[in-house]
């Protein structure tokens, strides 16, 4: 079947596991792959042009890459139509394997007047249309991390305590941003400057996080509190599993 040796010729390009949906007519599969390779040829040669080296990385049209040599790519990253990274940095942006960024997303560390730390994005994970990250204090993201659309980082803040200036004058502090592996972040979730979310973590669509999250946690609301931890299955010692009942009240 056709969604077989589609599949095989993904796992080859990507080193890694891949399915594809038997279900999906054969002629939509093969639209599907002919603007994957598309993308593909594209960014091998923006990779060769702006980088020197070559690298399988799937590049939509209108991708911008700024700072090109201080963003690192690994294999089989997929950058949406309009992503913009700006590898601008003391620690650059690095995008895991098989990772995906989605439209119109925004990566960004610094200004002219203020040199950020940069974004580590791990394997296998996934940020969403019309997402954006500021760097300026370093995000870590980590592996299997599912993001929705919308989600912001703002890994910096403002001081504010002068009435006698302009708060854009009174400088900032910058403590960055931590999230790490197997956790699912719904759409529009805010991340503040300073937090730190644990290990497995369900963050609920529209949260601000503004504390850290513990291991396994499922929080919610404005600002975010942890409402439920994740259960353990009798069969599976070794991963949490969630209650069920709350699988509904979550977007990706």
């Amino acid at each position: 079947m056709l969604s077989q040796v589609v599949a095989r010729l993904v796992r080859k390009i990507k080193k890694s596991d891949y399915n594809v949906e038997t279900g999906i007519p054969p002629g939509a599969l093969v639209v599907v792959c002919l603007r994957r390779f598309c993308w593909l040829v594209r960014g091998f040669i923006e990779l060769l042009l702006l980088q020197g080296r070559i690298g399988v990385v799937f590049m939509a049209p209108g991708v911008s890459l700024r700072h090109a040599k201080m963003v690192r790519f690994g294999r089989g990253v997929t950058l949406e139509k309009g992503v913009i990274i700006d590898g601008l940095s003391t620690e650059g942006v690095e995008i895991g394997d098989n990772s995906t960024i989605g439209p119109y997303s925004i990566i960004k560390a610094s200004l002219l007047s203020y040199l950020g730390k940069g974004l580590h994005l791990g394997n296998q994970s996934s940020l969403d249309a019309f997402s954006f990250v500021g760097a300026g204090g370093g995000v870590w993201i980590g592996n299997r991390v599912i993001m929705g659309q919308h989600v912001s980082f703002h890994a910096e803040n403002h001081n504010f305590e002068s009435l006698d200036h302009p708060i854009r004058e009174q400088g900032r502090t910058a403590e960055g941003i931590v999230i790490d592996d197997d956790c699912w972040v719904g759409s529009n979730v805010t991340f503040l400057d300073g937090v730190h979310v644990g290990t497995g973590c369900v963050i609920a669509a529209g949260a601000v996080v503004t504390k850290d999250i513990p291991p396994y946690s499922i929080a919610a609301g404005i600002p975010a509190r942890v409402i439920k931890k994740r259960q353990q299955s009798s069969d599976d010692q070794s991963q949490p599993k969630a209650d069920g009942q709350l699988e509904d009240s979550f977007t990706e």
